[in-house]
């Protein structure tokens, strides 16, 4: 057999184990996590996945230590440190560093509260504000005010309630220079120099702008 039959026959070889393989089709997922069992399209997706189960976070945050599992969460969250947030709200303006953030938010203005407190029949708009909530009956991981005792479920929370319990009020308005106690009614209260609508009456459709008088 001379060397032009030997590499055609070599080629017609390969050609015919390549067919003897299972044929995957495209977005077939034939890579399954040992873990958790889920399923990927490709090799590297399921590596890229397999971190999650390791707990091992490589990727820090240089401003603020933070770590992450991928360099993609890392720099999202980066996004946070740049003050840009390129994504606001139709309905309030309230702007947010990503889409996702954004979407979520919306949710509020629908009125739809899908979640609730198994043990209080409390509802929220969103699942991880339910789950915050619930920490209030477990008094797993809670905040407690020291003046009247009264719990929080984030430190967040804590801190915006204690301005109840003082007459200061740092936040001011920059073009009334009207004080308020806490960053969100100043936010509020400046919708009302920008005529923002804020919420409108399904059966009159009246909007409705807010107005706050004192807090």
């Amino acid at each position: 057999m001379s060397s032009t039959q030997k590499d055609q026959h070599g080629a017609r070889s390969q050609r015919s184990q390549e067919a003897d393989k299972p044929h995957r089709r495209k977005g077939e997922k034939t890579y399954t996590c040992d873990e958790c069992g889920k399923d990927f399209t490709g090799k590297a997706s399921l590596k890229h996945h397999q971190v999650i189960h390791t707990g091992e976070r490589p990727f820090s945050c240089d401003l603020c230590g933070k770590t992450f599992s991928l360099k993609g969460h890392l720099k999202r969250h980066q996004l946070i440190h740049s003050g840009v947030k390129a994504y606001s709200c139709d309905q309030c303006g309230r702007a947010f560093t990503q889409s996702g953030s954004l979407q979520n938010h919306l949710v509020t203005h629908s009125g739809i509260k899908a979640y609730s407190c198994d043990i209080c029949g409390k509802t929220f708009s969103q699942s991880g504000n339910r789950n915050i909530h619930l920490r209030i009956h477990t008094r797993h991981d809670v905040y407690c005010c020291e003046q009247c005792g009264k719990y929080f479920a984030t430190d967040t929370q804590l801190k915006r309630h204690m301005f109840t319990h003082t007459e200061e009020r740092p936040f001011k308005c920059d073009l009334c220079e009207k004080t308020f106690k806490s960053p969100r009614y100043l936010s509020l209260h400046q919708q009302i120099h920008t005529r923002k609508r804020l919420y409108k009456c399904s059966y009159c459709e009246v909007c409705i702008y807010i107005v706050i008088l004192s807090f």
